[in-house]
């Protein structure tokens, strides 16, 4: 029980770090944090993955400035029912679905499972958006410049695990 509290503990510092930091990408810049959404269900599994995020959005609807772009953006409630709703949404769902599908599998499992989540996230990222962005601008808006970054995201977890399990086997 201690150890799981402080792996969604663990969870919740990532996820907060990786929403804040961001990485100069084309054609906008990136955050880190479907990264380590990605990360945290492949190598937690999905109960520590939900729970880290479950704990992760309710630090930020108490008015915590964890999210992205958080406190200029805003902050609570009111941030999580903008625009970017759908994408938290998206990535709660992410942290089940990835983890069902990619923890302890192989090098094509994760890397499946983690495209399958990035999929789940789109899907209720864009549906929310469609309330504040019209119809013909939604794939421009919410989805054309991040998919590049989000596939390299993909690539590079599946690769930072795949890499991590190598050097444990060549250690122990």
């Amino acid at each position: 029980m201690t150890r799981n509290a402080g792996l969604v503990l663990a969870g919740v510092a990532l996820l907060t770090l990786s929403a804040k930091v961001q990485v100069p990408f084309w054609p906008v810049p990136m955050t880190l944090q479907t990264m380590a959404v990605m990360l945290i269900a492949t190598v937690m599994g999905p109960r520590v993955a939900v729970a880290s995020f479950l704990a992760y959005l309710g630090a930020g609807m108490t008015g915590l400035p964890v999210f992205a772009g958080s406190p200029e953006r805003g902050i609570g409630l009111a941030y999580a029912m903008g625009p970017t709703g759908g994408f938290l949404i998206g990535m709660l769902l992410m942290s089940a679905v990835t983890g069902v599908l990619a923890h302890g599998r192989g090098l094509l499992g994760r890397a499946g499972g983690m495209l399958v989540g990035i999929a789940v996230v789109y899907a209720a990222g864009l549906a929310w958006l469609s309330a504040f962005v019209p119809a013909d601008k939604l794939i421009a808006v919410g989805f054309a410049p991040f998919i590049l970054g989000d596939l390299v995201k993909a690539a590079a977890a599946t690769l930072l695990i795949e890499a991590a399990g190598r050097l444990r086997k060549t250690k122990g």
